[in-house]
Parts: structure tokens; sequence; C-alpha cells
């Protein structure tokens, strides 16, 4: 039963890490918002927090909803329970997630739309961002100009980290992934003209360097806010027999 309880904490850790933060595209371990992690023989409860008081009601409950629905994935989880702290909307939200009401059901007349339209914008940004670093990374490492990338494929970049992201990014937002599939498309699969191709990848680099300058000053927000707190601790008070 030790090695269940271990393979608990391990599941629940994962589970957590695949859970991102729709605008910085940055899983919420990485970021710090796991506040704390408690598994008990009853389930588990997490606790997650922000930069501030004040982020986006839609962007916190999305990422509180999604690790309620990745927690739920793990075996032998029990019951799921996962609090918002120190947020304006932290008690709408958390009773909401508690009643499974959904984001309408939570914000009612206060929500203005489903949540899919914005995961879809935000996935959206994230494959423009993944796109851009993996052509840079190309154009850096090989002689390959910016004039010879109209033909580019997937199975023509480089491997590592970078195209690993693209890739999934791209799969998020229904695009192909085959090696021969053009790296240069828009977010409906439509490939880049040549002629267009570098504004497309200067509007890129700007959507790029929006989100990492986001991502950079949240931490130095969260940090600040929390800085006699490390965050992230699991504590397991789960009996073994």
């Amino acid at each position: 039963m030790i090695t269940v309880a271990v393979s608990l904490e391990a599941g629940v850790a994962a589970a957590l890490a695949t859970v991102v933060d729709p605008e910085l595209d940055q899983p919420i371990t990485e970021l710090g918002f796991v506040r704390s992690v408690r598994i008990d023989d009853a389930g588990v409860t997490v606790h997650l927090r922000l930069p501030t008081s004040f982020c986006a009601p839609n962007f916190a409950y999305l990422m509180a909803s999604d690790a309620v629905d990745a927690l739920r994935r793990v075996p032998e989880v029990g019951t799921v329970t996962v609090l918002l702290d120190d947020h304006h909307d932290s008690d709408k939200i958390n009773a909401g997630l508690a009643a499974d009401a959904g984001y309408v059901g939570t914000f009612g007349s206060e929500a203005e739309q489903n949540l899919d339209e914005l995961r879809r914008t935000f996935q959206r940004k994230a494959h423009t961002a993944a796109m851009e670093r993996c052509v840079m990374a190309l154009l850096r490492s090989s002689g390959t100009t910016v004039d010879q990338l109209s033909g580019l494929t997937l199975g023509q970049l480089v491997g590592g980290p970078h195209k690993e992201a693209l890739l999934r990014r791209r799969t998020d937002i229904g695009l192909g992934i085959r090696p021969d599939d053009l790296v240069l498309v828009d977010d409906d699969g439509v490939p880049v003209p040549p002629e267009a191709i570098p504004m497309r990848l200067r509007f890129a680099k700007a959507v790029r360097i929006s989100v990492e300058g986001n991502a950079h000053f949240c931490r130095g927000l969260l940090a600040t806010r929390y800085d006699d707190e490390p965050g992230g601790l699991i504590t397991n008070t789960r009996r073994t027999k």
C-alpha cells in the first residue's frame, strides 16, 4: 500500500502539471499557482493562489475547473476539492466548483459567454508563439532564409522542446502534425502566402514576447504577494494498511 500512496502523490502532481494558465501558456505548477495539496482518506484537496486578488475571474475559474477535471482522472484519488484562495471571487468560484455548476452556472448573468471560445483564443495565441520559436530556432541554426520558408514542413524543424510544444499546440487547435504538413499556416491551417511570411513572423514575435513578458510579470507579482510561502507542498495523510 505504500507503493500505492507514492503513486497517488505522483499522479496528483502529474495531473496538476497538465493544467495551464490560458493566457501565459505555462503549467500552474511551474508558475507557482499551486499553494498546497493535501491527500487523505477522503480524497485530495488543492488550494490555488494567483498573483493578485483581481485576476480575471474567467481565467481563474478556467484554471480551477481544469484542475478539478485533471485530478478526477487520477486513479483512486477519491473526492476532489479545489479551492481558490485570496481572490475577490473566491467564494463564488469555490461554490460553483463544489456544485459542478459550470462557468455560466457559477457566474449567472455576469458570464458573458461560455469558456470554450476564450480557451480557443488563447490556444491560438500559444500556437502562434510556438511556431515563431521553432522558425527562429531554424533560422539561427541553419543557412535557411526567410525567403525559403514558404515550403517549410514539420519534418524539417529541429527536434526538441520547441518542436514538441508546437506539435501539442497544433493538436489543441485541430491542425495536422504529419512530417509533410506546412509549418507556416494560420490558425485554420491555411498556408501563409510567401509575400506575407515576414509580416506573419513579426506578428508572431509580438505575440510570443507578450506571452513571455506577462508570465515574467506574474511570477514577480506572485513572489511579492506570497514571499513567505514556497507553495506546492504535497501532504499525504492517507492511512496505509
